[in-house]
């Protein structure tokens, strides 16, 4: 089964429903709630999400929402020799740093991601939803 890490930016689409961005991302995580795929992700991400989210849909909601991703998303740790590999790195942007190392020290060879260019020095495979759902044979 694909193991795929996922960034903040496919879970806000998913849950703020960001158009046009919203369908391959809701196709992504219902193949995870179908078993055909496990998807992961850090506690770094799932602040990102909350801060942005309960600035748009209150706390309450936002919490709620991210009960239930939880059902379906894992959580993976992010350890020091991960956040010493981020701050060794090339990467410009620290954060997505964090989360490719975080990826590869869990054995997760892919980061899904719209935000593609900020992962030109990722050490894992960093595809768009749409990309990886065609790419893994999820949709034909």
């Amino acid at each position: 089964m694909n193991k795929v890490f996922v960034d903040s930016d496919v879970i806000l689409d998913l849950l703020a429903q960001r158009i046009p961005h919203f369908h391959f991302s809701a196709l992504l995580f219902t193949f995870a709630d179908m078993k055909k795929l496990e998807l992961y992700t850090s506690p770094t991400v799932f602040c990102n999400v909350f801060y942005i989210l309960r600035k748009q849909i209150g706390i309450e909601k936002a919490k709620a929402a991210l009960r239930k991703l939880r059902l379906i998303v894992n959580i993976i740790d992010t350890s020091e020799k991960t956040i010493d590999c981020a701050l060794n790195s090339d990467f410009s942007d620290f954060e997505d740093a964090i989360q490719c190392y975080t990826a590869q020290s869990h054995q997760i060879s892919i980061i899904i991601t719209r935000n593609i260019k900020d992962y030109k020095n990722s050490v894992v495979v960093v595809q768009n939803p749409e990309s990886f759902l065609f790419s893994s044979g999820l949709l034909t």
